[in-house]
């Protein structure tokens, strides 16, 4: 691991393997997870690619900051440290909130993704109903900390049949995250905007995967975003809930590589 001090006072961990010279791919996590949500992904496109995966700031070992943390901070962070690391162009990966990031990335910088990897995410602005849920959940975790919400949630992030380890790691994830981090970026995900028009023009190369038994954004919603997106290949993988990319990763694995080698 190692850190990088973007803007003030702001450090974003990172985790950055592979040859320098190779391809870059960019991996952003979901909430409320860290890095080592892309484990599985580090250690099969290393040799090939040179893969990038920060900890968003509030998560893991990145600077946490209290309040509302929109969208586009984390999107400008993620700017921020590969400018660092000398990365222009590259492939961009995100589940759930972290393909919602990758979206702000398009938005921003969209000049700079050369493709893009959406797992398990959804373009849709959030609704009313959602807004006030995010912004009452804050203060509960605030309030009671993270393991509680972490019990209740954790079957619908991973299947109940998922691998013990699988479980356990994910569970591990949610429980360190620290509360005020994570109030801060459900604040701001409350503010989201709809990102349909702006998919519906771009022309990158996109792959989509979801787990075929996620109930956050289900299959329905990753077939309406590709149908959305012009130039884009969904894969279904089945017996995975919301994190494919742990439950079943040499499936998913497999799609990235066949991906990235059409990039």
């Amino acid at each position: 691991m190692a850190d990088a001090l973007i803007a003030d006072g702001v450090r974003i961990a990172y985790d950055a393997v592979g040859p320098a010279d190779a391809p870059p791919v960019v991996l952003i996590h979901g909430h409320p997870f860290d890095r080592t949500l892309w484990a599985p992904q580090l250690a099969a496109l290393a040799p090939d690619f040179r893969v990038v995966a920060p900890d968003l700031r509030g998560y893991g070992a990145s600077t946490v900051v209290p309040g509302t943390t929109p969208l586009d901070v984390f999107a400008h962070d993620i700017a921020a440290l590969l400018d660092r690391l000398g990365v222009q162009r590259f492939v961009l990966g995100g589940l759930s909130m972290g393909g919602q990031i990758a979206m702000e990335c398009v938005r921003l910088f969209g000049d700079r993704v050369t493709g893009l990897v959406l797992a398990d995410t959804s373009p849709r602005a959030e609704t009313d109903e959602g807004r006030t849920w995010r912004r009452a959940l804050a203060e509960r975790l605030l309030r009671e900390g993270m393991k509680g919400y972490a019990d209740e949630v954790l079957h619908r992030m991973v299947a109940p049949h998922s691998a013990p380890e699988v479980q356990d790691h994910v569970h591990r994830m949610m429980c360190a995250t620290d509360p005020e981090g994570a109030a801060a970026a459900l604040r701001g995900r409350a503010e989201r905007p709809d990102y349909r028009t702006l998919l519906s023009r771009v022309t990158t190369p996109t792959l989509l995967v979801v787990g075929a038994e996620d109930t956050y954004t289900p299959v329905a919603e990753a077939e309406s975003l590709h149908a959305t997106l012009p130039n884009s290949t969904l894969h279904v993988i089945e017996r995975a809930a919301h994190l494919p990319n742990l439950e079943g990763p040499e499936e998913f694995n497999q799609a990235l590589r066949g991906f990235l080698a059409g990039v």
